[in-house]
């Protein structure tokens, strides 16, 4: 007679053991599955501001991608901004004391937590606004940024500007009788003058050694014989043109447009001891501007004149909305070697860069909308469509005259890392109808030659000798008459 097996007591508990803990697991992890998940809140690093009369800029500079979303409130005018995944810190709150009482958009700004994980920002305004908000991707030292740009409804007409600013000659009021900066010289100019033969050299690949060699500065460089004699012509011809003044012929404002590198958020080089690239060149331009504007019938605009970023594109178009005579974008070198030094004169090449080392300080500098931070969204298209295809050959011949002229007068205060204009595709050189040149002062990474920059009487002798080196530049090449005799 068959009996069924008998199921021993401990067996059949350890089993229902195991079936408990099995399910209890289960359960727990469709628990943890289907609880919430906290969202990680993004962590303000720095906060900015950027106060000038073009614009004024906010930068929260944050570890992560934030979103922003943003509305206008009239009566009074309020500036409305909820920021998602984020939680109120002691440097967001930083942000209201670093709203000035000289802004001349912001009156001031509150910052509080609106609802978990959005904070809200109210900017109470003077006026009424333009804003742009966009994100920067990490670039440089930032990381990712979110920008708020204020710009005014209606943007003042650049000339306007310069008179109510007195930015004149003569009497601030109306352009003077005087020719002396121009003057009406004697007729003939100067042959088109040709790119450096290491143009040609400079397209093949080379090695990392040799790149370096061709980074080295040039020790023996100095302003050849020809071009001392070319300058000896062109003063005397200068002092023969104040001479026909007295004829009281009237002639149009010569406008200069200086632009100081950098600025803002884009700091540019620095040095060993802390200098920054953007501080140093604003401070040789508003030196520079102001020997200029001494002669009558010369003016200057500056494409910035405080501490705030502008983009390439708009260097070049603040100076064609002027109708500027020359553009000259000032800058101080870096090297990875301290050792790197002298001064350089670049113009516009329309077939590649005249050395290796031309080449690669140009990409650096085309890299100042990138640290900068430009809102790719609003970039006029055919503005760059201008930039990109419309740079002539006669604009790059007559910018290297103006680049030889400066660069043997620049010579005569320092050494020159090359003894001839080079050429390279700097972006903020690429207006088509005027003569631009970009003048690296001296190596700020270079401890001796940053010192130079920071003395105020080496500041002083770079602005007379680039004086001197534009002068002599209008004296051989008058300018043409433009449509508006301003």
């Amino acid at each position: 007679m068959s009996s069924t097996p008998q199921i021993r007591p401990q067996h059949v508990n350890k089993g229902a053991v195991s079936r408990r803990t099995v399910l209890k697991a289960g359960a727990t992890l469709l628990l943890s599955v289907l609880a919430p998940v906290r969202a990680y809140a993004a962590q303000i690093l720095a906060v900015r501001v950027w106060p000038a009369e073009d614009y004024t800029r906010v930068t929260l500079e944050n570890d992560a991608a934030l979103k922003a979303t943003h509305f206008i409130v009239k009566d009074p005018e309020r500036m409305v901004v909820d920021i998602e995944g984020l939680e109120l810190n002691p440097t967001l709150k930083s942000l209201v004391a670093k709203i000035q009482s000289n802004d001349p958009y912001i009156k001031q700004v509150r910052v509080g937590q609106n609802r978990p994980n959005v904070v809200r920002l109210v900017f109470d305004l003077k006026e009424e606004i333009k804003p742009q908000v966009f994100t920067l991707a990490p670039a440089g030292n930032y990381k990712h940024r979110l920008i708020f740009d204020l710009y005014p409804v209606k943007a003042a007409d650049p000339i306007a500007a310069m008179i109510e600013k007195g930015d004149w000659s003569g009497d601030g009021k109306t352009p003077p009788s005087s020719a002396a900066a121009a003057g009406s010289t004697p007729k003939g100019d100067m042959p088109p003058l040709k790119p450096s033969e290491a143009q040609a050299a400079a397209q093949a690949p080379q090695t990392p050694q040799a790149q370096l060699e061709a980074l080295k500065p040039d020790t023996k460089a100095d302003p050849r014989a020809e071009l001392k004699n070319e300058l000896k012509t062109a003063e005397a011809q200068a002092r023969a043109a104040e001479k026909t003044d007295k004829n009281g012929k009237l002639v149009r404002m010569l406008t200069v447009v200086l632009d100081p590198g950098h600025g803002g958020e884009d700091p540019g080089a620095s040095g060993k001891n802390g200098s920054r690239e953007k501080d140093i060149v604003l401070s040789i331009a508003k030196r520079l501007k102001a020997r200029i504007e001494e002669f009558p019938n010369m003016r200057v605009m500056l494409t910035r004149d405080g501490d705030y970023f502008v983009p390439l594109g708009t260097r070049v178009e603040k100076a064609r909305k002027v109708q500027a005579d020359l553009f000259v974008s000032i800058h101080a070198d870096a090297f990875v070697q301290p050792t790197a030094r002298g001064s350089s004169v670049f113009v516009l090449s329309e077939k590649g860069a005249s050395s290796t080392a031309a080449r690669w300080l140009a990409d650096k500098e085309n890299l100042a909308d990138t640290i900068g931070g430009v809102n790719v969204k609003t970039q006029d298209r055919q503005l760059a469509s201008v930039l990109l295809d419309l740079s002539t050959t006669a604009q790059i011949n007559d910018s290297l005259r103006l680049g030889k002229s400066v660069l043997g007068e620049i010579g005569g205060i320092n050494r020159l890392h090359k003894g001839s204009v080079e050429q390279a595709g700097f972006a903020v050189l690429k207006a088509p109808d005027i003569p631009s040149i970009l003048i690296e002062t001296a190596f700020i990474s270079n401890p001796e030659e940053e010192a130079k920059l920071l003395d105020d009487g080496y500041q002083n002798q770079l602005a007379d000798a680039i004086v001197k080196g534009i002068r002599r530049y209008f004296a051989k090449n008058p300018p043409l008459a433009k449509n508006r005799l301003t």
